[in-house]
């Protein structure tokens, strides 16, 4: 395939319709970016050649201009030296060089609008290089999110494991029981000391009361 056959093909591409039917899309990106940089790559040389031919062609333009203009000047000064054959002979010499001077005329014409071409091409080659390099920065995002995203969801389903969440029963569990241990520290104290306050009071009442039973046993012997 001749490299404007490639450039044409790339351009009229439709990039995104390509990587929606792709069953790698970011493979076939790079593909096509890495054939647009070499069409590129051609496409410049081939402007650059066609410049260099422009300016060897225009050198021999001038060349053939002065060569007309120097046969005319011969003409004349044959013709005025009486030498009519010699006066014949240069002005076709430099009807020659004039054809010459055309044929090179259209020559630069058409090697400028060739160069102008060419600069049209890469320019617009360029642009849906870009294109495709954008669309191949947008996949790589994409690839680097959704391979995030998976190992996301493979640590929320690990962490909803079965297994993962009967160790955080069990360590739930132990963390009740650690709690209750420690409510019970001081249990047995603070209800021994209640009752032996408690059973204090309750003799000195006692006291009181058999003291009570005393005095009136005492009051009926006395009468």
């Amino acid at each position: 395939m001749g490299i404007f056959s490639r450039f044409r093909d790339i351009v009229n591409s439709n990039i995104n319709s390509m990587l929606d039917k792709a069953e790698d899309p970011e493979k076939l990106i790079k593909l096509m970016i890495r054939e647009m940089e070499d069409t590129l790559v051609e496409l410049k040389a081939s402007c650059a050649g066609t410049i260099a031919a422009q300016t060897k062609s225009a050198r021999k333009l001038e060349d053939a201009k002065e060569k007309a203009t120097r046969w005319q000047e011969r003409a004349e000064l044959a013709m005025n030296k009486g030498h009519e054959d010699l006066a014949r002979e240069a002005l076709l010499e430099k009807r020659a060089a004039s054809e010459n001077v055309e044929a090179l005329e259209g020559e630069q014409t058409n090697l400028a609008n060739l160069v102008e071409q060419y600069k049209s091409d890469i320019a617009e080659l360029e642009a849906k290089l870009e294109q495709a390099r954008k669309k191949h920065r947008v996949l790589v995002q994409r690839h680097v999110h959704a391979a995030k995203k998976e190992r996301a969801q493979r640590d929320i389903r690990r962490v909803h494991s079965a297994d993962v969440m009967g160790k955080f029963d069990a360590l739930e569990s132990r963390i009740d029981r650690m709690e209750a241990d420690a409510d019970l520290v001081n249990y047995g104290v603070g209800t021994n000391i209640d009752d032996a306050f408690t059973k204090f009071e309750t003799d000195e009442k006692i006291e009181a009361e058999l003291e009570a039973l005393r005095s009136k046993s005492k009051g009926k012997d006395s009468e």
